[in-house]
């Protein structure tokens, strides 16, 4: 729910909201070749039959988040007169209520999810928008299958400089050292590691946790340091990123429809850079850099992130 004195001029005004009846949505558990998918969504009009040819947007949750991440951006659109008229949230196999796959998803297979997910509710077309390593997936769906993607949204998306330091460690923990570090640590302990971070969170340390990918991480409402916290999945975050080596950026130019990007200027899972790069493989994208914003453009400047996506 929205904090007193919640506006668009406010850092992190919204917590998260995990009562889909709230936001009007529907729960919906999708069948994939890669398992069983919650998918939460709403149509423009309730009372209508979905219309395949209506405007859809899916949304992407990044590694440590799920379909929860994406309501205080519900919500400032709302309240600019913007709202997203039938989103569709996805949780990705291994995170938020979808169960774990047997191996954990690779971008492609992550990419396979989203189209079959579109494909069982009837959407051969929609818009995307995708925030960290759901920006790299909606960026793969958009280069993969360009012609079922209306419209591409990036929130402080992991991209160029994050695919290099997670393929060549020794080099990005110059650059990206929270991402590399992470990565390393997730390695050598993938399931003690979640155990760790909840009791650290336990003893006092929820901030220090949340302090890496927030620019501002006491202003943060609890529920979203919390979520972030519960919601990191070490197995499938690794798995995530073996697909950096050799991984080619050049791809992403088969899509050639509109695009946005929003980005943090104290992101500490991406370089400045990183623009300016994404705009030369999408030259439709116009790019928007948040000062004093972390690696959550959607949390802690909803507003401004919905004018950057509009």
């Amino acid at each position: 729910m929205p904090d007193a004195g919640s506006g668009p001029s406010l850092y992190a005004p919204f917590g998260l909201d995990d009562d889909p009846g709230a936001l009007g949505l529907a729960r919906l558990v999708a069948p994939t070749p890669d398992g069983a998918v919650l998918v939460h969504h709403r149509r423009a009009d309730p009372a209508d039959p979905a219309d395949p040819a209506a405007p859809v947007t899916i949304l992407l949750h990044g590694a440590a988040g799920s379909w929860t991440t994406w309501t205080p951006y519900l919500r400032a659109a709302a309240e600019a007169g913007r709202p997203v008229a039938a989103p569709v949230l996805v949780d990705l196999p291994g995170w938020g209520g979808s169960p774990a796959p047997t191996p954990a998803l690779d971008v492609d297979a992550a990419a396979r999810v989203v189209l079959a997910v579109a494909d069982a509710l009837g959407h051969p077309r929609f818009e995307l928008v995708g925030h960290s390593l759901g920006a790299l997936v909606a960026l793969h769906v958009a280069a993969t299958s360009p012609g079922r993607v209306t419209r591409l949204g990036l929130v402080s998306p992991t991209t160029f400089s994050a695919l290099e330091a997670a393929a060549r460690p020794w080099s990005g923990v110059r650059r990206l050292p929270a991402l590399v570090l992470l990565r390393g640590v997730f390695a050598v302990l993938p399931r003690a590691s979640s155990v760790l971070l909840r009791a650290a969170a336990r003893v006092g340390l929820l901030t220090a946790l949340a302090s890496p990918v927030f620019r501002h991480a006491r202003r943060v409402p609890r529920s979203v340091r919390e979520a972030f916290v519960a919601e990191v999945r070490p197995v499938a975050f690794v798995v995530a990123t073996r697909s950096a080596p050799g991984y080619d950026t050049s791809a992403w130019s088969a899509y050639r429809g509109p695009a946005s990007a929003a980005a943090g200027a104290d992101d500490a899972f991406a370089e400045l850079d990183d623009l300016v790069r994404l705009r030369a493989v999408l030259p439709q994208c116009r790019t928007t850099l948040l000062p004093e914003c972390g690696h959550f453009a959607h949390v802690e400047w909803p507003a401004a992130t919905v004018d950057a996506l509009a």
